[in-house]
């Protein structure tokens, strides 16, 4: 592995330091290079795609994407991406930026305001937009374009599952068919569950009356706001482990606000930028719904209750 890292880092010293650190999904550990520190994550999953490529390099790949993206706005600082390396038997190996990090406390308030301004960013392109189509002779600087409608340029994954990110004019179909859909399609494949198919009949065609009157504008998303994806330095927030998309600000809250670990003072100043809209608290059941079915699908049937609370609870 080292020598590999010589070799596609072309540094001759190459020194890890710290200790081996180990995911849900892949591993990751810190090495001393030639142009400084950088942080490896490796994921040995040799799962073949449809298409002959690698599961794992897909996987960084859509994290490389996800980080770039977020780096381009300027307003939270992420790792900088800088390779994906295939391995010799198999699977992938992600070099980034090393940061020294620590548990988010003391940062918890400014994340907050950094994330609404994240979520707002694409929202002010397109006013900007507007008012320049209106002004003879405005030209287009080199920043990120508006962007009009849901999904991502390339497959993100959230854990190891890869997700469909094809464009969509509309976010309840986008989140209903390459969200909930292809969650639910995994259980169906892996685990027949009658339950949850005879609750998703149900529920599918009751999601649109959960949106009915609310303008959505694609927000650019990390994707996997929970708390071990986000940190803190003495330079301030730092978010990480992105499956980033453009979709509903408020996807982005439900694994927040789930698995804890985000100080009140994170959602308070959110919401000083992003005031909760009408039918938020319901919506936030149909997002964790979500975030219930991917544990199911990673993790194993200790979800599955919660999952089919979470579905009998929307259909109340």
């Amino acid at each position: 592995m080292e020598q590999l890292l010589r070799a596609e880092l072309r540094t001759a010293s190459l020194r890890a330091f710290g200790s081996p650190g180990a995911g849900c999904i892949s591993e990751g550990r810190a090495y001393d290079t030639d142009a400084g520190p950088v942080f490896v994550k490796v994921n040995p999953r040799a799962q073949v795609l449809p298409a002959g490529r690698d599961g794992a390099r897909q996987m960084f790949e859509g994290e490389l994407a996800s980080l770039e993206a977020l780096r381009s706005c300027g307003l939270v600082r992420a790792p900088r991406p800088l390779k994906v390396i295939d391995l010799p038997g198999g699977g992938a190996a992600f070099v980034m930026e090393y940061l020294k990090m620590r548990s988010l406390s003391s940062q918890a308030s400014r994340l907050g305001e950094q994330m609404a301004d994240l979520h707002l960013y694409n929202q002010k392109l397109g006013e900007k937009l507007k008012r320049e189509q209106s002004t003879v002779g405005c030209a287009g600087g080199a920043e990120p374009r508006h962007v009009s409608k849901f999904g991502f340029h390339t497959v993100t994954c959230c854990g190891f599952i890869p997700q469909v990110n094809e464009w969509q004019d509309d976010w309840p179909t986008f989140f209903t068919q390459h969200r909930l859909q292809a969650q639910l399609d995994l259980i169906e494949k892996d685990y027949a569950d009658r339950e949850a198919r005879e609750l998703w009949s149900q529920l599918q065609v009751k999601i649109p009356d959960l949106f009915c009157g609310l303008e959505i504008v694609p927000a650019l998303l990390h994707g996997d706001l929970w708390s071990g994806n986000v940190a803190e330095d003495d330079a301030g927030p730092i978010i990480y482990d992105p499956a980033s998309f453009y979709g509903h600000s408020e996807f982005e809250l439900a694994i927040a606000l789930m698995f804890g670990g985000f100080p009140s003072s994170f959602f308070s100043a959110y919401h000083r930028k992003i005031p909760k809209a009408p039918g938020f608290d319901r919506r936030q059941l149909l997002y964790q719904l979500f975030n219930y079915l991917n544990h199911w699908n990673h993790f194993g049937q200790g979800y599955r209750g919660q999952t089919l609370r979470t579905m009998r609870k929307l259909l109340k």
